[in-house]
């Protein structure tokens, strides 16, 4: 499980109760394959799996 990483996406099979990520490890990109991040943009996390 990733350390200190936390999540608010319930939705995602790898949220766990109390806001825990439990992925062995994150995947994170720049929004549309940007390399820059602004304040009004948030970075996509690839490792999301929606749960069934």
């Amino acid at each position: 499980m990733a350390q200190g990483v936390l999540c608010e996406v319930n939705e995602c099979m790898y949220w766990k109760s109390g806001n825990k990520c439990s992925a062995e490890s994150i995947y994170v990109v720049s929004p549309e394959s940007s390399h820059h991040v602004s304040e009004t943009e948030e970075p996509g996390c690839k490792t999301f799996e929606p749960t069934r």
